[in-house]
């Protein structure tokens, strides 16, 4: 795949339209805080049928879960409407999340947490009955997800520093801890909840099995707080959870009881790393792709010394620099495409050097679209501002640019 087909072109050209009438006006109210993001997707799952698709895909995917425990045999569950070749889900999944991120990359944020990290975990991890009970109303976004990892000692190291604790009680769990930086923590209504398994034995607390929980907002012991303020990603509310003593049933522990007992949390989590990796890529391209534009634009309009400023060719080299990353982290994109529609999903290592280079050419094309607009670009009406803001957090969360460094140097000299 070197191109977008012509299917894939009217589906952009028609997200655009709606973000362009819907997201765009609205964009400095969803910076400003005064609205949260969550009513600006509802309706674009409307708008596109996204919320029936998720219905019916939830449907399949739940009758197979159903089968599976019962010891049938079914045949794989798909996205519906692909073709050999076309990257079908693939690629629907991921133009929304470019052309969103044109404006407002917080939305995707807010969106991809709650959709493909929240939902995913349930869907891949859950029981028959976890998955209707959780599941269903998350991917037609019905409810807001968070995914609760992040605490404020571990950070990078969120698995081995994990210090949230889950204590077995003769009838359910008792859940302590804390947890930061989630996105949608504030409004959620559903957390996937990450804790080590305090046994009272002597393994020593970073080698021992990590727990996957469902918890509801309103949960005694549970608290969320109120949204953080922030550098960029204005529009993606992130906060704090608190939990005290939460007393939690057996049901709420995901799985089946013999992949809880195995504390499958730490592979649950090394997958969603994955997802949120490769979907980076995606929201770093409809960064650029609008910095970009803006700049060319300017470029042409801006005149100094009595000519355009794209005729000077210190612009010349700024505006080239900025397609010869757009060129390369869309063929990141279209990569991962094939990959899904080939049946193959990328390892950590690939989803971790897909991530670390478009993040890191973001950041750069944003801040050269600043640079390139001199004071106007340093003002919030010229947008760029905003994207520059947005743009760096691409490497910081989904794990830091260090820490990609690490996962793809690890995965080359273990061949």
């Amino acid at each position: 795949m070197f191109e977008w087909s012509e299917e894939q072109q009217a589906v952009r050209a028609a997200v655009r339209k709606f973000v362009e009438a819907e997201v765009a006006p609205r964009v400095d109210e969803l910076e400003h805080g005064d609205v949260p993001p969550y009513e600006v997707i509802r309706s674009l799952y409307r708008t596109f049928g996204m919320d029936q698709l998720a219905r019916d895909r939830f449907e399949r995917t739940l009758a197979q879960r159903r089968a599976a425990e019962a010891g049938e045999t079914t045949a794989p569950a798909t996205g519906g409407g692909e073709r050999p070749g076309d990257g079908g889900a693939a690629a629907m999944t991921l133009i929304p999340i470019v052309e969103l991120c044109r404006y407002c990359p917080g939305i995707v944020t807010a969106m991809g947490v709650s959709i493909g990290l929240a939902a995913g975990t349930i869907m891949r991890r859950g029981t028959a009955e976890q998955m209707e009970r959780w599941g269903r109303d998350l991917v037609t976004f019905d409810k807001i997800g968070a995914w609760a990892i992040t605490e404020p000692n571990s950070g990078s190291d969120a698995l081995g520093g994990m210090q949230a604790t889950a204590r077995a009680t003769g009838d359910g769990w008792v859940l302590s801890g804390n947890k930061t930086f989630i996105t949608n923590g504030p409004h959620a209504d559903t957390i996937v909840f990450y804790a080590k398994l305090d046994d009272g034995s002597d393994t020593p607390p970073r080698s021992r099995p990590v727990l996957t929980f469902v918890l509801d907002r309103g949960m005694p012991g549970l608290e969320q707080s109120a949204p953080f303020r922030k550098m960029g990603l204005h529009s993606s509310p992130t906060g704090e959870l608190f939990l005290a003593d939460v007393e939690v049933g057996p049901d709420r522990l995901l799985g089946t009881p013999a992949e809880a007992a195995g504390g499958q949390g730490r592979q649950s989590a090394k997958e969603n790393f994955v997802t949120e990796r490769a979907g980076v890529a995606a929201m770093a391209l409809g960064v650029i792709e609008q910095c970009l534009a803006l700049s060319v634009q300017y470029a042409k309009d801006r005149t100094l010394w009595g000519k355009p400023i794209g005729e000077f060719q210190l612009v010349q080299l700024k505006l080239a620099r900025m397609e010869v990353a757009r060129l390369n982290v869309e063929n990141l994109v279209f990569r991962h495409i094939e990959m899904e529609a080939a049946g193959r999903s990328l390892s950590l290592a690939e989803a971790s050097a897909m991530k670390l280079y478009s993040a890191q050419a973001a950041t750069e094309v944003a801040m050269e679209a600043v640079q390139l607009m001199g004071g106007n670009g340093y003002m919030a009406d010229y947008r760029v501002e905003q994207l520059a803001r947005d743009a760096k957090v691409f490497q910081i969360y989904a794990g830091t640019d260090e820490i990609q460094v690490t996962h793809i140097a690890r995965d080359l000299l273990a061949r």
